[in-house]
């Protein structure tokens, strides 16, 4: 525990963090948080002017549409808004058709839901038809009288409007924060890992032991989940966002980045299998004598800190923070790499007087070979510079007549430059 704590994670003994206050602010700034307050002012908005426009005297279909426009971030509904408006207009209009032909009876109900789900596939709703047959029972449970139905289609476009024009006049935040946060939080959780691995490899390992790591480094798997879809609110909060001038570039650093990690969680739980086997054929002994032991564990505390040191690099968009934070993965790369060959030697001479599960021993090399691979701040450049290539050229694909139009415009640009010159 003394060991946990020591580390750079937040301790939650520190009094500040308990304060009500700062888990106020803290809960303020979730995307949670924020998205109920805007689709509640939206909502309300669209009903006070459905007010002003519409017949109706509860014209409850405006502030309803406008819930399932206004989405997190703005590339969510200029994407989806579409999609959903259709999917309520489609249920206003059959309720309209079966308000002023035959009501609502048990029968009719099913007819209602199986004409909504079947005319939602073909009124290009997407994921959103079930919300066709929703839209069509609210709009029927209300009225069931076609000449104040039509109102309902007018409230629609009023709640769909309303929507959009929220999103686009108020531009919801960006969630690069949240996303850094729970990129470097899952880092933390490696680290510790990584740390708990050095401590079992010195001393007798009981295969009870061994194995509860290994089902520690299996329970990455679902914090990468987790982290991938915050993740992904923060690239479609920074997809067309006016605040953010270089949003392709934090998009590219933050996915390559956590592809990094999700490589070397796969690496990690690896690791933990190799040392549940050696636990496993060495149940009377040390996994490794005690100087190719200190010299592993060395090792396993330097990936420890270098994979921290890497999730503050992809996180951090201060030029001199970020320069810190390379400087020192940089060197805890190096000190891994050094202690690693040590240990290597260590390890061969160690097969060399007693070959016993040497394949386990060259597998653990690998394996740590493989996560310093993909921590290396050269290949992390690498990376990116690809992903930035493939994106240009996937735009040049998808684009070709606003290329050319942009290349014109830099080629005269230039001309008028080297003019003035």
């Amino acid at each position: 525990m003394a060991r946990r704590r020591a580390g750079r994670g937040r301790n939650p003994d520190v009094p500040g963090l308990r304060d009500p206050l700062t888990m106020l602010v803290r809960r303020g700034r979730e995307p949670a948080v924020v998205q109920t307050v805007r689709s509640t002012a939206a909502a309300v908005i669209a009903y006070v002017v459905a007010l002003w426009l519409s017949n109706e005297p509860a014209p409850l279909t405006a502030p309803l549409t406008a819930l399932l426009v206004v989405q997190v971030t703005l590339y969510a509904t200029l994407t989806t808004g579409v999609r959903r408006v259709n999917s309520v207009v489609a249920g206003v209009i059959i309720a309209i058709g079966f308000s002023a032909l035959v009501g609502l009876s048990w029968w009719s109900l099913g007819l209602i839901i199986l004409a909504s789900l079947v005319i939602g596939r073909f009124v290009k709703a997407g994921e959103f038809v079930p919300e066709v047959a929703i839209s069509a029972m609210l709009v029927l449970g209300v009225t069931r009288v076609a000449e104040t139905a039509w109102d309902r289609v007018l409230e629609t476009l009023i709640g769909a409007v309303v929507g959009l024009l929220f999103n686009v006049l108020l531009v919801p935040p960006v969630w690069v924060q949240p996303a850094g946060e729970a990129i470097e939080d899952l880092a933390r959780r490696m680290r510790l890992l990584l740390q708990d691995i050095g401590e079992e490899i010195t001393g007798h390992t009981p295969v009870e032991e061994a194995a509860a790591r290994l089902h520690a480094a299996r329970r990455l798997d679902h914090d990468i989940v987790q982290v991938d879809a915050s993740l992904r609110q923060a690239e479609d909060s920074l997809r067309l966002n006016p605040r953010v001038k270089e949003g392709l570039l934090y998009r590219v650093v933050l996915r390559t980045g956590l592809d990094a990690l999700e490589i070397t969680a796969v690496v990690l739980r690896v690791t933990c299998r190799t040392l549940t086997d050696l636990a496993t054929h060495r149940r009377e002994e040390s996994l490794f004598p005690e100087e190719t032991a200190a010299a592993l564990r060395e090792v396993f505390t330097n990936m420890a800190l270098a994979v921290e040191h890497f999730a503050i690099v992809i996180t951090t968009h201060v030029t001199t923070s970020a320069e810190h934070a390379e400087d020192n993965l940089t060197r805890e790369l190096d000190a891994a790499r050094r202690t690693r060959d040590h240990a290597a030697d260590l390890l061969l001479r160690q097969v060399q007087l007693h070959p016993r599960q040497w394949q386990l021993h060259g597998a653990l090399l690998a394996e740590i070979d493989r996560i310093l691979d993909e921590l290396d701040v050269e290949k992390r450049t690498e990376r990116l510079t690809q992903e930035l290539d493939r994106h240009s050229r996937e735009q040049r694909e998808r684009y070709p007549r606003l290329h050319r139009i942009a290349q014109r415009l830099r080629k005269s640009r230039y001309g008028r430059r080297s003019t003035l010159k």
